[in-house]
């Protein structure tokens, strides 16, 4: 463990843990391997991590597959217990998980304190109730026998989790996961790795059993290739780009493990004549610059009414520019860098690739100007007028990036809403509720956002549909995500003839 000064410049004391978690133990990597850690807002290298490889992904599956039998034959109630005392551990020490996510995603602490550890807490304790409430059912069969149904833990589940959210999205994965009864084996990014680890202290502290939960940071190609062909993962959880989703299908055939995918979007939000004009402003810029832009489900292509599309990007523009862009650590930073060098430049091409089919930037597209920024790996609020047809608005960029384009009609503006591969978030805006009711019926997205978006809930499932994967985080629906159905016949007084007589 490690007190690097960056850590104490961001306010943490405690010494931070940079090895793996592996059955109930901090150990290094078995070849010794690390990863360096780095501070989006000017570069610097924080610190240095164990880097899983295949070997360590062994013996963590190995870990997990042993403590499987005791943690799914627990009392469920207390595996939720668990979970709840997990909640608390983290609300306790909900500042430490702030100024970790800033120095280490980026996240601006204002967004981290109102939402990234409420969310994460908050969904620890939504599956910790949940843990002892999975029922089965009695289907109607034939007259004697009674058939049961009940519903039963995978088995060693593998789970990837992207750098976006790190802290967030290991609840997501490890709550309704551990909630059933499974064992886990979980990959968080190379590049923000430390808040889980944090979890991992914690889960110790407060009581899991060794092996019920093991942490293997590393590389896609190593790490997370070895778990998702793994013969003894029952399941691969994975949440990341559509092109990294494919392959981990291919190297789940193995053994026909079961797989769940949150992939990428390109949400349209759609802005009708008769909005709110304010409120859709706000609930845009939300939708499009929370977080740098770096959400799957963010509202990245405007589609705004021809008759207050001028009043619209007027405004837009103007709440854009006014943005505030600064050290993650200060609460007065609204948006913070992007989370690492390589990402920046690919938003920057973008804005790039926009210029060169034609589209107009209307603000942002660069760097900012401060040179007290210069180190980091920022992006300023971007908007770029464009057309369906050209790339900017039909692949993902992840970034503070958004397209605006104008429609005249309903039918118009449904087309493009449904124009590209992606099918995840989306949301309207509009005072006419048959409307509302129409469109998100018709939209092709897993979630639909009316007069809001981007409001998410533990009870509400989240995913997506066509390239945006399959498979639903959150509510009940993730209990079956984790869970497999056991149909069981007894005979109580049935008849049952002989089918061969002699």
């Amino acid at each position: 463990m490690t007190v690097h000064p960056a850590f104490e410049t961001a306010g943490i004391a405690r010494p931070v843990q940079t090895k793996l978690f592996i059955g109930g133990d901090f150990v290094d990597a078995i070849d010794g391997g690390t990863i360096d850690v780095y501070n989006p807002f000017n570069n610097e290298t924080i610190c240095q991590i164990a880097e899983a490889r295949e070997a360590d992904v062994d013996r963590a599956v190995e870990a997990a597959k042993a403590a499987f039998p005791t943690w799914s034959r627990m009392d469920a109630s207390d595996r939720g217990h668990l979970l709840l005392k997990l909640a608390d551990a983290i609300e306790a020490r909900a500042e430490e998980f702030i100024r970790l996510e800033a120095l280490d995603a980026g996240h601006p602490v204002r967004d981290a304190q109102k939402l990234d550890v409420p969310r994460t807490a908050r969904c620890y304790r939504y599956f910790g109730g949940m843990a002892d409430k999975v029922e089965g059912f009695l289907p109607p069969v034939y007259p004697g026998f009674i058939n049961y149904v009940q519903r039963e833990a995978l088995g060693v589940v593998g789970q990837i989790i992207p750098w976006n959210f790190a802290l967030m999205f290991t609840a997501w994965k490890m709550a309704p996961a551990l909630a059933a009864g499974n064992t886990i084996v979980i990959k968080p990014s190379e590049i923000t790795p430390l808040s889980i680890l944090r979890i991992a202290e914690l889960m110790k502290e407060v009581g899991f059993p060794d092996g019920v939960v093991n942490v293997v940071p590393g590389y896609g190609h190593t790490a997370g290739a070895r778990l998702a062909e793994h013969p003894e993962v029952k399941k691969i959880a994975f949440t990341g780009s559509t092109a990294t989703g494919r392959r981990i299908v291919q190297a789940s055939s193995g053994n026909l493990k079961k797989v769940q995918l949150e992939l990428g979007g390109k949400g349209p939000n759609i802005i009708f004549d008769d909005a709110n004009i304010a409120a859709a402003i706000g609930g845009s810029a939300w939708a499009i610059f929370h977080n740098q832009g770096q959400a799957c489900i963010a509202g990245s292509r405007v589609i705004v009414h021809e008759k207050v599309a001028e009043e619209f990007i007027d405004k837009f523009s103007k709440l854009a520019k006014s943005i505030r862009l600064g050290d993650p650590l200060d609460p007065n930073t609204e948006m913070g860098p992007l989370t690492s060098r390589l990402h920046q430049e690919r938003v920057l091409e973008y804005a790039k690739i926009a210029v060169e089919e034609g589209g107009e930037i209307i603000t942002g597209g660069k760097v900012p100007d401060d040179p007290q920024l210069a180190k980091g790996c920022f992006v300023e609020p971007t908007i770029v007028r464009a057309e369906m047809k050209h790339r900017v608005c039909q692949e993902e960029v992840f970034g503070p990036f958004v397209t605006v384009t104008t429609f005249s009609d309903e039918e118009e503006a449904l087309a493009m809403a449904n124009s590209v591969i992606y099918g995840l978030g989306s949301g309207l805006w509009t005072q006419n509720l048959s409307r509302a009711h129409r469109f998100a019926r018709e939209i092709n997205a897993g979630m639909v956002w009316i007069n809001s978006y981007k409001v998410v809930h533990p009870a509400s499932p989240f995913g997506g549909v066509g390239e945006s994967g399959y498979g639903r985080e959150m509510g009940f629906e993730a209990m079956h995500e984790y869970t497999q159905p056991k149909s069981v016949w007894v005979n109580v007084d049935a008849q049952v003839p002989p089918h061969y007589v002699r």
